[in-house]
């Protein structure tokens, strides 16, 4: 890209980001002429600044980078160079990294505004999952908010927990309900407050001692009301 992206450092110094040691989504204070919010984690915030177009800044909560949250992703986002289902890396600053800002919509919004989710974007995330692998890396915390469909295609936005042990099945679980559920819901505008049903539901299915076929079917009984 021909602009440089460190003039927008002064901008985000105006920026605080607060977190939570309950994991709730980090507080945004401060304000710059010209710097947008795009997103909000449970880390950090991601903005967009109008002098720099093309570039998102991902800035950490101090707690965050207390315990090297920040350190550890841009380690990630290094070692997937080249991999074309993820934002490029260009550098990062005191609190914050800098990638290429991704246009799209993310899965949630695809099921919040009824636009079909084509086979392609799975088959993409499958396949960033496998190139990821190869890279030694663990491709884990991919869920309706962290793929975005850009042009018929999938991508990853968010790489934070690829240094971390152990598979927590989301995607899988995405994956299968895909296959099983979506086809009957597709096209159609869903609720927020179906989807955080669904959400709340699926975040309690272990100690509901529900498997998953049995979640599916209360899901599905949920969507058989709403489409009544």
């Amino acid at each position: 890209m021909n602009v440089d992206w460190t003039i927008a450092d002064e901008a985000l110094r105006s920026i605080i980001v607060t977190g939570s040691e309950r994991n709730e989504p980090v507080i945004v204070s401060g304000f710059a002429e010209g710097l947008r919010c795009i997103g909000i984690g449970t880390d950090a915030a991601v903005f967009t600044y109008d002098r720099t177009p093309g570039y998102a800044f991902k800035i950490y909560s101090d707690l965050a980078l207390a315990l090297g949250k920040k350190d550890m992703e841009k380690q990630v986002y290094e070692r997937l160079e080249g991999i074309p289902y993820f934002p490029v890396y260009y550098g990062c600053g005191e609190r914050y990294l800098v990638m290429s800002h991704e246009s799209g919509v993310t899965l949630l919004d695809c099921l919040l505004q009824g636009i079909p989710v084509p086979e392609r974007v799975i088959l993409d995330v499958e396949e960033a999952r496998a190139l990821v692998r190869g890279r030694g890396l663990n491709p884990r915390d991919i869920h309706l908010k962290n793929v975005i469909l850009q042009s018929g295609r999938g991508k990853v936005l968010d790489v934070s927990e690829y240094a971390l042990e152990g598979d927590d099945n989301r995607w899988e679980h995405l994956v299968w309900a895909y296959r099983f559920v979506y086809p009957g819901i597709e096209g159609i505008k869903i609720p927020a407050w179906v989807l955080d049903a669904i959400k709340n539901g699926y975040a309690r299915l272990d100690q509901a001692n529900l498997s998953l076929d049995d979640f599916a079917q209360r899901v599905s009984q949920l969507f058989s009301k709403f489409l009544k």
